[in-house]
C-alpha cells in the first residue's frame, strides 16, 4: 500500500510538474510574441531600407545619400560588380582573338605519323583545350542567372504576405553578390587566360632582363591572384629605400601604328663623311702661318659639315612625324575652309610642322603666321625648335613673345606667343592686320585667355576673307569646337604611340610625395635604362622631391647616375632648356614637372611616368570676391594625357599613385573651363579697352556666371578704372596697357604719385614669382628659419621681400649669398628680369611725371586715390609703400577677431574667416588690421604675403568701398 501511495504521489507530482511547465511555456510564448513582432517589424524595415539603397546604387550616384555609409558601401559593391562583369567580357574577347590567331597558324596542321613528332600532337591538343575553354566560358556567361545584379530582382508571389520569405530572398541576393565579388573559378580562369596570353602554347616562361634577372610575370602558385612585379627586389638597398609601393597592373594603353614613312629628301642617304678632304698632303711643313691658317680652315669646314649633317638629320626627323603623311591633305583643307579643327596627339608634330607648312606654301608672304600657346615655356621651346628646323637664328624669321620678354624682329614671319600676349595685340589692332594665319594650339586646355580669344577670332574670321584660323587640340572632343566655329571641319591626325602598361596602387597612399620618391628610386635601382617623368601639383612639391632625392643619392658611387631636372612655368628659360638635352650614356634622367608636360611640350626618351594624381587650380568665389589656389585630384583626361607621355620611343610604364577605384569614382572626366572658376577682372578690363561693353551677351563658348562678371565689374569700378556709366576712365586705360593684374596696376600707378615706384616695382616683381623666394632644407630647418628672420622688416611681408632683393643687390647679385641665406637664386634672377621690363614699360608709356607735373596728371590717378601729393613729403617711405599697396588691395583687408583665438581674422567686407600663413613674418604678431596678397586653401584659408596697416588708410584710399562699414578703432 505504501508503495502504491508512493507511486501515485510520484505520478501526481510528475503530472503537476508537467502541467506547470506547459503553462509556463505558454506564458513565455505569449509574452514573447509581442517582442517577436517588434523584431520582425524592425527586420522588415531594415530590409526595405537595404532594398532602397540597393536600387539607388544601381541607378548611379545620389548626392542626397552621399553621407550614408551603407549607401556608399552599396555603391562600391555595385561598381565592383559592374567592373568584374566588363572585365570578364574583355578577357573572353581577348581569348577569342588569341584562339583565332592559333587557328590560322595551326588549324590545318597534320600530325606526322611517320616521324612521330610529339610537338605537333601537343600543339593540336593545346588548340583543342583552348576551344573547349572558350566554349565553356561562353556557356557560363550565357547561362549565368541575373540574380546577382542589383537591378534585376525576382521576388516570390508571397512577397507581401511573408516577411520571412522576403528576408530569405534578400539573403540569397547578398550571397550571390558576394560570389560575384570573389569567385575562385573566375579568378583561376583569368589566371589561365593570362598565362596562355604570355606563354608559348602552354610553356610558362618568365620574361627576363638582358642580364638574366627576372623582371616581370611573377604569378602566385595558388592561382588566386596574380600581379606584375615591374619593380624588382630592393633588399640590397634597404638603407636607401626603407619602404616600397605595391602596384597592380590594370590595363594597357594600346599601340597606335602608322605606316612606315619611306619618303626621304633626295640625297639624304648619302654618306656625309664622303666630303672630307685629305689635308695632310697640302701642308708645306715649312710655313708655320700657313699651317695655322690651314688648320683653322679645316676646322671650319668640319664644323660646317657637322652643322649640315645635323640639319639634314632634323629634316629627316620631320618626315618621320605622323603629320607628314597628311601634309597635302591638310594644306588643301586650310585653303578651302577659313577655319579648320586639327586633332592630334602630343608628338604628332602639329605644333611645329603646321606653321612651317604654311610658310613653305607662301602664306607668310601675306602676313605673319601666329601660333598661341597657353604657357610661356611651350612658346619658347617650340620657337627654338622651329628655328632649328628652318636653320635660322631665333628672333629673326622665327620668334616668340611672352610677358616681359619679346624675342621678335621686323623680319619675323612665324611668331609664337602666349594667349595673353595675343589678347594685348587685340587692344592695338582689333583686326590682327599683321597676321594672315592664326593657330590656337592646345585649345583643349581651355585657359581663360584662350576662351576669350575664341569669341574674338570667331567674329574676325567672318570679317576677314583672307584670314585662316586653325584650332589645334590634343583630345578627341573636337565636336564642341566645330559647332562653336560655325560647323568647321575636323582634321584628325593619328598619333604614334607604343603600348603603355598602367599600374595602380593596391591601397591608397597616405603621402603621395613620399610615394613618388620611393617609386622613382624603385625604378632607378631595378629597371632598364629609360628616363622618368613625374607629374606633381606645383613648384613647392617639385623642389621638395628634388632635395630629397639629392640628399638620398649623395655620395652613392655604387648607383648609376640619376640626373634630376625640373620644369614649371616660373622656371628661368635657361633652366627649362636643360630638360631637352640628351641623357648621357649609362645615366638616367628624372624630370619633375607640373601639368605643363601633359601636352604643351614633348620630351624624348621618357619610358616611365609617375602620376601623383593631383594638380593645382585657381578658384574664385564671387560671393567673397577672393581668389585661392587649391590642390585637387586631376581629371581622367589629365591622367590619360600623362600616361601617353610614356609611349613615345618604346613600350612604357605608367605608375599611378592612386587606386583604380579612385580613378573610376573620385575623378571627374574633365575639369571645368578656367573661365568658369577664376576672377575675370583682368579680362573684363581688357575687353572694355577693346570696346566690348555688352559682356553678358559676349559669345563665350562656356559663359561664366553673371555673378562672376558683375563682381569683376564692381572690382575694376572700385579701383577707379570705370566711371558711373561703365566706360573706361583715363586711369582704366592706363591700367589696361600694363601686363599686370588690375590690383597690381593700381598699386604701381599710385606709387608713381607717391614717388616710390622703384620700390613698388621690386615688390610686384617678387610677388609675381609666387611663394618661391625661400627654401628650407630638412636637416637645417632651424638655421634656415633664423636666416630668414633677419630679413623681417616692419611687420610687413611686402617690405621683407623688398629687403631680400636689396640685400642681394648689395652683394652684387651673388649666388653664394643666396646659398648662405637659403634664398632661391633662380627666383631672384626671374624677379630681376621682371623689374627691368616694368621699368622700361613705365618709361615707354610716359607714366613718370615731367618736371612741374604731378603724378595724377601723368597716369590719371585722380579717382579715389587718397591724400594729395603735397602730403607725400611728410610721410616716410615705409608708409608710402604700404599705402600704395592698400590702394590696389583694399579688397583684401582683414581684421583680427575679438574671440579668444587670436589667430583668427575676418575679411572686413565678406566676413570670411581666415588666418595668417605660418611662413609669414606676422604669424606670431598681434596686428589688428592686415592687407594680404592672396589666399591659399589647405586645411584652412591662409593669407599669404601679409602686411600690417592702419585702419584710417581704408577711408582715405577707398572711401567708396568702406563708407557703409563701421570700422573698429585701432
Amino acid at each position: 500500500m505504501s508503495g502504491d501511495s508512493f507511486g501515485y504521489k510520484s505520478y501526481q507530482e510528475s503530472s503537476s510538474h508537467k502541467r506547470d511547465k506547459k503553462e509556463s511555456e505558454n506564458r513565455n510564448s505569449s509574452s514573447n510574441k509581442g517582442d517577436d513582432d517588434k523584431k520582425e517589424n524592425k527586420v522588415d524595415e531594415e530590409y526595405l531600407r537595404e532594398l532602397d539603397l540597393a536600387v539607388e546604387a544601381s541607378k548611379g550616384r545620389n548626392l542626397n545619400l552621399k553621407d550614408d555609409p551603407k549607401y556608399l558601401e552599396r555603391l562600391r559593391i555595385e561598381a565592383r560588380r559592374a567592373y568584374l562583369e566588363q572585365r570578364e567580357l574583355d578577357r573572353l574577347q581577348l581569348e577569342k582573338r588569341v584562339l583565332e590567331e592559333k587557328e590560322i597558324l595551326f588549324g590545318n596542321k597534320r600530325i606526322s605519323r611517320e616521324k612521330g613528332l610529339g610537338k605537333d600532337e601537343f600543339i593540336l591538343k593545346s588548340l583543342k583545350l583552348d576551344r573547349d575553354r572558350v566554349k565553356l566560358a561562353e556557356g557560363a556567361i550565357e547561362t549565368r542567372p541575373t540574380e546577382s545584379a542589383v537591378i534585376s530582382y525576382e521576388l516570390p508571389d508571397s512577397y507581401d504576405e511573408d516577411n520571412l520569405k522576403r528576408l530569405e530572398v534578400l539573403k540569397k541576393k547578398q550571397q550571390g553578390k558576394a560570389k560575384d565579388k570573389v569567385i575562385n573559378e573566375q579568378e583561376l580562369w583569368e589566371n589561365k587566360l593570362y598565362k596562355y596570353g604570355t606563354s608559348k602554347f602552354g610553356v610558362t616562361q618568365a620574361e627576363e632582363k638582358r642580364d638574366g634577372t627576372k623582371l616581370i610575370d611573377v604569378t602566385k602558385k595558388e592561382g588566386r591572384e596574380f600581379k606584375d612585379e615591374v619593380l624588382g627586389d630592393l633588399t640590397e638597398f634597404k638603407e636607401l629605400v626603407t619602404d616600397s609601393v605595391d602596384f597592380v597592373l590594370d590595363s594597357t594603353m594600346p599601340e597606335l601604328k602608322l605606316s612606315d614613312v619611306s619618303h626621304v629628301t633626295q640625297g639624304y642617304e648619302e654618306d656625309l663623311e664622303d666630303g672630307s678632304e685629305d689635308e695632310s698632303s697640302s701642308e708645306s711643313g715649312s710655313d708655320i702661318e700657313n699651317r695655322k691658317k690651314k688648320t683653322s680652315n679645316n676646322f671650319l669646314r668640319r664644323l660646317r659639315r657637322l652643322e649640315r649633317k645635323q640639319h639634314k638629320m632634323i629634316l629627316m626627323e620631320r618626315q618621320k612625324l605622323p603629320i607628314y603623311l597628311y601634309r597635302n591633305e591638310l594644306l588643301s583643307a586650310i585653303k578651302k575652309y577659313k577655319t579648320v579643327i586639327v586633332v592630334g596627339e602630343t608628338g604628332s608634330g602639329k605644333t611645329t610642322q603646321i606653321p612651317q607648312y604654311l610658310h613653305e606654301v607662301g602664306y607668310s608672304k601675306a602676313g605673319m603666321i601666329g601660333v598661341t600657346q597657353p604657357r610661356r615655356v611651350a612658346a619658347m621651346s617650340v620657337a627654338s625648335r622651329v628655328s632649328k628646323e628652318l636653320n635660322v637664328k631665333l628672333g629673326s624669321k622665327v620668334g616668340y613673345s611672352i610677358r616681359f620678354e619679346d624675342y621678335t624682329s621686323n623680319s619675323t614671319l612665324i611668331k609664337f606667343m602666349t594667349d595673353g600676349m595675343l589678347l594685348r595685340e587685340f587692344m592695338g589692332d582689333p583686326t590682327l592686320s599683321k597676321y594672315c594665319c592664326l593657330m590656337i594650339d592646345e585649345a583643349h586646355e581651355r585657359t581663360l585667355h584662350t576662351d576669350v580669344i575664341f569669341g574674338l577670332v570667331k567674329d574676325l574670321v567672318r570679317y576677314r576673307n583672307d584670314f585662316r584660323l586653325i584650332i589645334s587640340s590634343a583630345t578627341l572632343e573636337a565636336e564642341k569646337f566645330a559647332l562653336y566655329f560655325d560647323h568647321a571641319p575636323i582634321f584628325k591626325i593619328p598619333g604614334r604611340r607604343y603600348p603603355v602598361q598602367i599600374y595602380y596602387t593596391k591601397t591608397p597612399e597616405a603621402n603621395y610625395l613620399d610615394a613618388s620618391i620611393i617609386t622613382i628610386l624603385q625604378i632607378h635601382l631595378t629597371q632598364p635604362l629609360g628616363d622618368i617623368l613625374v607629374f606633381l601639383p606645383g613648384q613647392q612639391e617639385i623642389e621638395y622631391i628634388q632635395e630629397e632625392l639629392t640628399q638620398r643619392l649623395k655620395n652613392r658611387k655604387d648607383i648609376r647616375e640619376l640626373i634630376i631636372l625640373t620644369i614649371y612655368s616660373s622656371l628661368p628659360s635657361d633652366m627649362q632648356s636643360k630638360i631637352f638635352e640628351p641623357t648621357p650614356a649609362g645615366a638616367r634622367k628624372v624630370v619633375l614637372s607640373t601639368n605643363i608636360s601633359e601636352t604643351s611640350i614633348t620630351l624624348d626618351n621618357i619610358v616611365y611616368v609617375i602620376d601623383s594624381g593631383f594638380c593645382k587650380l585657381n578658384s574664385y568665389s564671387p560671393k567673397t570676391g577672393l581668389d585661392s589656389l587649391v590642390t585637387l585630384p586631376c581629371s581622367k583626361a589629365n591622367a590619360n594625357q600623362r600616361t601617353g607621355r610614356a609611349g613615345r620611343i618604346r613600350a612604357g610604364h605608367c605608375f599611378r599613385l592612386y587606386t583604380r577605384f579612385s580613378y573610376d569614382k573620385e575623378m571627374d572626366d574633365n575639369h571645368d573651363p578656367e573661365i568658369t572658376r577664376v576672377n575675370l577682372s583682368s579680362v573684363v578690363l581688357l575687353l572694355k579697352s577693346i570696346g566690348i561693353d555688352d559682356l553678358l551677351n559676349f559669345d563665350f563658348m562656356d559663359p561664366p556666371s553673371p555673378e562672376t562678371l558683375i563682381t569683376s565689374l564692381e572690382l575694376i569700378y572700385s579701383l577707379g578704372a570705370l566711371n558711373d556709366k561703365g566706360d573706361l576712365t583715363k586711369l582704366g586705360k592706363t591700367m589696361s596697357e600694363l601686363p599686370l593684374d588690375p590690383m597690381y596696376s593700381k598699386t604701381l600707378l599710385t606709387s608713381i604719385k607717391y614717388k616710390c615706384y622703384e620700390e613698388i616695382i621690386v615688390i610686384i616683381s617678387m610677388l609675381s614669382i609666387g611663394n618661391n623666394v625661400f627654401y628650407v632644407p630638412k636637416d637645417r630647418k632651424i638655421h634656415a628659419d633664423n636666416c630668414h628672420k633677419n630679413f623681417y622688416m616692419g611687420n610687413s611681408d611686402h617690405l621683407m621681400l623688398l629687403n631680400v632683393y636689396n640685400q642681394w643687390k648689395e652683394s652684387e647679385f651673388s649666388m653664394s649669398w643666396c646659398y648662405e641665406n637659403y634664398v632661391q637664386y633662380k627666383s631672384l634672377i626671374q624677379s630681376q628680369n621682371i623689374i627691368e621690363q616694368l621699368k622700361q614699360l613705365v618709361t615707354r608709356l610716359n607714366l613718370l611725371p615731367s618736371d612741374g607735373a604731378s603724378g595724377n596728371e601723368a597716369n590719371g590717378t585722380n579717382v579715389n586715390d587718397g591724400a594729395s601729393s603735397s602730403n607725400s613729403a611728410d610721410m616716410n617711405l615705409k608708409e608710402l609703400m604700404l599705402k600704395s599697396i592698400v590702394s590696389g588691395f583694399f579688397v583684401n583687408v582683414a581684421i583680427r577677431s575679438s574671440l579668444k583665438n587670436e589667430k583668427n581674422f575676418r575679411t572686413i567686407k565678406t566676413k570670411q574667416l581666415v588666418e595668417i600663413h605660418p611662413q609669414s613674418s606676422l604669424f606670431n604678431q598681434q596686428s589688428k588690421y592686415v592687407v594680404f596678397n592672396d589666399l591659399v586653401l589647405t586645411t584652412k584659408q591662409y593669407m599669404r604675403q601679409v602686411s600690417e596697416i592702419q585702419s584710417k588708410w581704408l577711408m582715405e584710399l577707398a572711401p567708396h568701398f568702406y563708407q557703409n562699414i563701421q570700422l573698429p578703432k585701432q
